[in-house]
């Protein structure tokens, strides 16, 4: 009787929770259109080559968001289905926060968490890849969840879901191809009675679909463009990093090198950094050394690791700045969109708050995790968990692998794992919390007595 009314009163604060969700977004979907960037253009035109059949794909992008842009059409269509993800989101956070703690307190603060942060809310209306994203690593994570929590849970099945949906999420952005691996080790490798225990079977289940799915598109991608990577850009990406020392290239490829230097003199006068130079540049490299799009990616990716390997002291160096600029995602929304002058006002000082919440938070979870790796005793302080330990280590994954590979837009890369970070602070805090309270209930009984 008291499991039934502790369900239904779970399922009625989901509900609450939700209708407050569906509430906001249905408020964005009348008051604020969707947004286009850079590289919305790219994505759609992704999607009509996978309406001819993937005939004139032309790799420059992973194929799960093109995909999603092909199945929903229009622009509106896509805002729908991504304001839809993102009330599905909020539900599985809540499931996990009320399973892992045993408190709805602590499952409405995470949910809320989520829906509320306009880092989150203002995305689902930006023409890009990161909704999606969130959705299929939160499914994995939702996966690796049950997994932990319970042995009967650990079938097959599941596995194979987990993997698919870690696989997914990196075929819609790239940052996320760690993800079936760190999700396998973290499930297959356990810590009960002082002792390690290893389970073959998620190793098994949840890599053998990384493999077919990633190692498939990787070698299609291959076999068509002569390019082993997840995209066909890979070169122009390394130049973000590379750009900065561009005029150490060999004599070889002069006619390379010094188009790039006149490009990266002219952005550095207009914006003070050569950041996203190489965008700009493609085309007059292209004419210059009579390359296709294709050669001068593979050109340029081999001319980066020469000089990743000639200059690794100045590679760190941007690589830890880029880690650093990752922690620092700004709110993505344009105020001047919303067709109600006060809800953009409002909107502006809800977004500087949380924006300000976000950073005091990603330092927080900086700092606890480096100190709850190396003391045992903040860890049982803590209670941390394995599933915990799997946040902590896909936030790392995904911020050190970015910056590893990008050096320039690497900021937005952090929406789909912001969630996740605020998780593992208001974990910590209602720890602490509860075990203070336990404490004083304790002292107040032993008074009475």
């Amino acid at each position: 009787m008291k499991i039934e009314k502790a369900q239904t009163k779970a399922l009625l604060w989901l509900l609450i929770v939700l209708i407050l969700s569906v509430s906001l977004r249905v408020m964005l979907l009348g008051a604020y259109p969707p947004q286009t960037f850079g590289d919305t253009n790219g994505y759609f035109r992704a999607a009509k080559a996978v309406l001819n059949g993937f005939d004139n794909y032309d790799g420059t992008r992973t194929p799960v968001y093109p995909v999603f842009i092909a199945l929903l059409g229009s622009e509106r269509g896509i805002y729908i289905g991504q304001l839809i993800l993102g009330v599905f989101i909020t539900a599985a956070w809540f499931v996990i926060g009320y399973k892992a703690s045993g408190r709805l307190s602590f499952a409405v603060l995470i949910g809320l968490a989520h829906s509320l942060n306009p880092g989150q809310f203002f995305f689902e209306a930006n023409l890009l890849t990161e909704t999606l994203a969130t959705f299929w690593l939160m499914l994995a994570l939702l996966g690796a969840y049950f997994w932990l929590s319970d042995d009967s849970h650990q079938s097959i099945w599941l596995g194979l879901g987990i993997g698919i949906s870690a696989s997914v999420a990196a075929l819609t952005r790239p940052q996320f191809i760690f993800l079936p691996f760190i999700i396998s080790i973290f499930l297959a490798l356990t810590f009960k009675d002082r002792k390690f225990h290893f389970n073959f079977k998620p190793i098994l289940s949840v890599m053998l679909p990384a493999v077919l799915i990633i190692g498939g598109w990787m070698g299609w991608i291959q076999s068509r463009y002569n390019i082993f990577s997840l995209t066909v850009m890979s070169g122009f990406h390394m130049v973000q990093h590379t750009g900065y020392y561009f005029e150490d290239v060999p004599d070889e490829y002069a006619a390379l090198r010094d188009v790039y230097l006149d490009y990266r003199q002219d952005r550095m006068e207009t914006y003070g950094t050569q950041s996203n130079t190489i965008w700009d540049a493609i085309p007059a490299m292209q004419e210059a050394a009579g390359m296709s799009f294709y050669q001068l990616s593979r050109t340029l990716q081999e001319i980066s690791i020469q000089l990743i390997l000639t200059h690794p002291w100045q590679y760190l160096l941007r690589v830890i700045k880029g880690w650093l600029y990752f922690w620092r995602a700004p709110i993505y929304w344009d105020s001047t969109a919303f067709s109600i002058p006060i809800l953009a006002d409002l909107m502006g000082i809800w977004a500087i708050v949380a924006r300000g919440l976000m950073l005091i938070t990603n330092m927080v979870f900086i700092i606890s995790s480096i100190l709850a790796l190396i003391s045992r005793k903040l860890r049982k302080v803590w209670q941390l968990a394995h599933f915990q330990w799997l946040l902590a280590g896909t936030i790392w994954g995904t911020s050190i692998l970015t910056s590893l590979v990008e050096h320039g837009e690497n900021q937005r890369f952090l929406i789909p794992i912001q969630t996740a970070v605020f998780f593992w602070v208001l974990w910590i805090l209602y720890s602490m919390l509860i075990k203070n309270f336990s404490k004083v209930k304790m002292n107040m009984s032993l008074e009475e007595k």
